[in-house]
Order: C-alpha cells, then structure tokens, then sequence
C-alpha cells in the first residue's frame, strides 16, 4: 500500500509511459516513480526540498528531476492525457463551464529571482503587489463537474477581465473525432467578468454568458434585455471549492518558487492529481 501522497499502481500505470528512457552508460538513474513521488510530497506538504524524507533519496536528485521535467513540459502532458481520458468517457461536461481566480501570498523567498526572465519565463515572474501584498494570482476555467481545464498566472493586482479571453482561448480538448472542443454553451462568471468585450466575444463563439451585471451607467441597447439565469448562476460555487482543494496543497495555499514556471508546474500536478481523483471515482 502506497504512502501518503504517493501514487498508487493504478496512477502510476497512467503517466508511466512519459518517463520511459533508455540509459547504455553512466552511474544508474535514480527510479522516476520514486522521484516523482518526491515532487508529490513536496507539493501536499509544503515543505522545503531540503526537509524532504530520505526513503526518496537526495534532495538534490528529486529538484533536478523536477526542473527536468518542467523544461521538458512532461507535467503537462500527464494532464493532457487525463483530459483525454475523462473526455472519452463522457466525465467532462462541456455544457457549462466556471471561470475565476484566486490571490496566492508569495512568500519573502520567492521575490529573489532576477529579473530577466527565460523564453517562457514572465519578466515579472507574476508577482505583484496588491491589497494583500506580494501575490500571485490563478485564473482558471472548469467545468461544471471541478474538472480543471486550463489556468493562466499571473500578478496579484491584474484585473480578471484582462485574462478572461487568453484563459478561454487556451482550452483545448482532444475528442475521438472531430476537431477538439474549445468552447461550451454556457460560461458562469461573477461580475469582475461584466464587460461588453468580453459579452460579444461569447456572442461570436455562441456561448450564453451567466454574469450578473454590475451597479453603472450603460448605453441603452435595441433588443431584447439579457436576463441573468439564477438556478446556473449558483453553479458558479463548484469553481470555488476546487480552489479550495487546491489550496489544501501546501505549495499552492503560498507561493515559494521563484520562477513562475516552477510555480505553474506545481498547480499543473495538482490540477492532474484532481482530474485523477476525479476519474478514479467515478470509475468506481
């Protein structure tokens, strides 16, 4: 029986694939089901990598496989793949999505890293200064079931609206036939999300905007008025409680990477360890 955190035979069976490599010569590479474990352990508890248990070998070893797979993109291939398993079995409502975003503190430690950034690397790292501070923020989409589907980063004090329409753009879901689905028929949002860019950019992709309107002055419009749909509206909580269960791993409820890529990477695994609890569930 696994530890905690630890991925089970049937998790690992998922993602194995993605870390098959062919080593002739050299010293033995270190087991990448104990490493990863490793990352997990570090993600759910929040802890520093030096102060990870020895039973994963040195830390050192667990960091660089971790900055490995980052630069080679493979957290988001696991991601990728569950989507496409959770696709295939109907476990993806692609009816009605939520969208938002949460303000994560960063820590003193992770303000350290310079200021030019790599070729994916932001040159603010996404952090900014807000009500509450330093912050980061994550905007995500869901479906109307929690499944993260695609999340953007960036500084605490960027308004929601500016990274609605990149954040909705980025789904891309792979189906058996057919070019892969991008958009859903109803798009639940609260009212940072009010504003007439973002109300023809779903009358141009035929979704049905659920966002009440905010208390301002508007230009009357010729039509009929657009009435909020309260009983859809109240989905938009399922958005809500998977923050909070992201938020329930450690490294996320604070920001402690420096680099964003790190950062992203991390809310990449827990988005995958939620689509993971998600298909196993309903499985069973």
């Amino acid at each position: 029986m696994p530890k905690r955190y630890e991925l089970s035979d049937e998790h690992w069976a998922i993602v194995a694939e993605l870390f098959t490599t062919h080593q002739r010569t050299g010293r033995p590479r270190a087991d990448d089901r104990l490493m990863l474990n490793g990352v997990l352990w570090v993600l759910c508890s929040g802890a520093t990598w030096r102060d990870m248990p020895e039973r994963f070998g040195p830390w050192s070893t667990v960091y660089q496989r971790f900055r490995d797979w980052r630069n080679q993109g493979i957290f988001n291939q696991m991601l990728k793949r569950l989507h496409i398993r959770l696709n295939a079995e109907c476990l993806i409502d692609l009816d009605t999505w939520c969208i938002d975003s949460t303000a994560v503190k960063a820590s003193r430690a992770s303000s350290g890293a310079g200021k030019k950034g790599g070729a994916q690397e932001p040159a603010d790292h996404a952090l900014g200064r807000s009500r509450g501070g330093l912050t980061t923020k994550i905007h995500m989409v869901c479906d109307a079931r929690g499944v993260p589907l695609h999340f953007t980063l960036s500084g605490g004090q960027a308004s929601d609206i500016s990274h609605a329409q990149p954040l909705l753009d980025g789904v891309y879901l792979p189906t058996k036939g057919g070019r892969p689905r991008k958009r859903c028929r109803m798009l639940v949002a609260d009212k940072g999300y009010d504003s007439d860019a973002l109300r023809r950019y779903c009358d141009r992709y035929h979704m049905q905007p659920v966002i009440p309107f905010r208390a301002m002055k508007r230009k009357p419009k010729l039509g009929l008025p657009r009435l909020l749909d309260n009983p859809k509206y109240k989905e938009r909580n399922i958005i809500e409680r998977l923050f909070g269960w992201l938020k329930e791993h450690r490294r996320l409820g604070t920001r402690y990477c420096k680099l964003a890529q790190s950062y992203a990477a991390m809310v990449t695994l827990a988005c995958w360890r939620r689509c993971l609890r998600h298909y196993f569930s309903y499985r069973t």
